[in-house]
């Protein structure tokens, strides 16, 4: 892919960027930039993240997965990610693991009210 104007810069302004462009609902472009970011900086979950929802919002589920995988690998109880890998499998119609990351995800938010069967 051909680079554009707002792949250029420190981190800390294609952060902001890429942050600019997923407010804006640009996820495509907004990935694109975080993508460069991820790789610079693999073990930093805040760009890996906002990576994984721009590929949810884009309706790029796999991917979307791939990288809440990766973001829980780095901090296991990390409960959005958690709650954004239940939905995205939901989305993929894996309900039963679905299940599963929703239910750790309200518990690591303290979330104990009733359960469903």
């Amino acid at each position: 892919m051909n680079e554009t104007y707002y792949e250029f810069g420190t981190a800390a302004d294609r952060w902001d960027r890429a942050q600019m462009f997923f407010e804006a609902k640009e996820y495509l472009t907004a990935a694109r930039i975080l993508g460069g970011l991820v790789e610079e900086a693999p073990g930093q979950v805040a760009p890996r993240l906002l990576l994984a929802r721009s590929f949810y919002h884009s309706a790029r589920l796999g991917r979307a997965e791939e990288e809440l995988r990766a973001v829980l690998e780095l901090d296991p109880v990390e409960s959005y990610a958690r709650l954004m890998l239940g939905r995205t499998l939901e989305r993929q119609g894996r309900q039963a693991e679905a299940a599963t990351q929703l239910r750790m995800a309200a518990a690591f938010d303290g979330d104990f009210g009733e359960r469903e069967s």
